[in-house]
């Protein structure tokens, strides 16, 4: 998975250098045409302003002076004549106009590249978080059903919306033809990891205390404790998780969902013990 991300972000980031350097170049080639008036108006500005010479503003002040009161002028040399007004190469500004359109493309294209890469990064790389989305060690499991038996055949984990429950060992018979080895890993140490969303339409599934199934208040999906749909519109069996076993502790992979068993599977045989919580479901 890492060694296709950095061919991506590498494929990218080749495709990016090639759109700059074939812009710069194009950009390049328009420039270096430029035009008479331009030419002309570059050699006129490398050359300096002649300065006045014998003249200050001091001499100025005394010929105005002298001016009023009659007396004789002081000769004052005349200023250059001003520069000819030269209109503006509309050469030139189409071309500025152009970099800068291509430049604000090129900038646009790549932020856009470099938040895909970031999306792509973030959803395939492991999460180090430890939460919902990763390997969370839920503990010994012994402390494991205890907590099952606390809470009337369920627990729930909220860091990993999931729940916890007892598989029998009697029914891993029928389990090893339905279910796969990352299910099989937990289920053959006396547990279940189901993922808490109903698979009909993704509401959160809470447990009945009298028929110790699961049952879905929203449209009614049933479920056995081992997540293996009994009735209602569900399409199939409870999602559940990837489990690892060692040291006699339970490790639940959030990251790595499995689809629910389909509809008629039924390995432990479980029958509601009591009133459902919620009518009109079960068929």
């Amino acid at each position: 998975m890492i060694i296709v991300v950095i061919a991506v972000l590498v494929l990218v980031l080749l495709g990016s250098l090639l759109i700059v350097s074939t812009l710069r170049n194009r950009e390049a080639e328009r420039a270096g045409h430029l035009s008479r008036e331009t030419r002309s108006r570059d050699k006129r500005s490398r050359k300096p302003a002649p300065l006045l010479e014998g003249t200050t503003g001091r001499d100025v002040e005394r010929a105005a002076q002298l001016a009023r009161r009659g007396g004789d002028l002081v000769p004052v040399t005349e200023p250059a004549p001003p520069v000819a007004y030269v209109p503006p190469d509309l050469e030139e500004i189409g071309v500025n106009r152009r970099q800068f359109l291509n430049r604000s493309i090129i900038g646009g294209f790549l932020l856009s590249i470099g938040g895909f890469g970031g999306a792509l990064l973030a959803y395939l790389w492991p999460s180090a978080s430890g939460g919902f989305g990763s390997k969370i060690s839920v503990g010994k499991l012994t402390d494991i059903q205890a907590a099952i038996t606390a809470g009337g055949g369920f627990a729930y984990y909220p860091e990993g919306r999931m729940w916890v429950t007892a598989y029998p060992s009697g029914a891993l018979e029928k389990a090893r033809k339905v279910y796969s080895a990352p299910e099989l890993a937990g289920m053959e140490a006396g547990v279940v990891a189901l993922y808490q969303k109903c698979v009909h339409l993704g509401c959160r599934v809470p447990s009945c205390a009298t028929s110790k199934w699961f049952e879905c208040g929203c449209h009614g999906s049933q479920y056995n404790q081992a997540g293996e749909k009994k009735g209602g519109p569900a399409p199939r069996g409870l999602d559940r998780f990837a489990m690892e076993v060692a040291n006699g502790s339970l490790t639940v992979n959030t990251g790595l969902i499995i689809q629910g068993p389909p509809i008629g599977t039924n390995t432990t045989g479980q029958e509601a013990e009591g009133p459902h919580c919620v009518s009109g479901g079960h068929h």
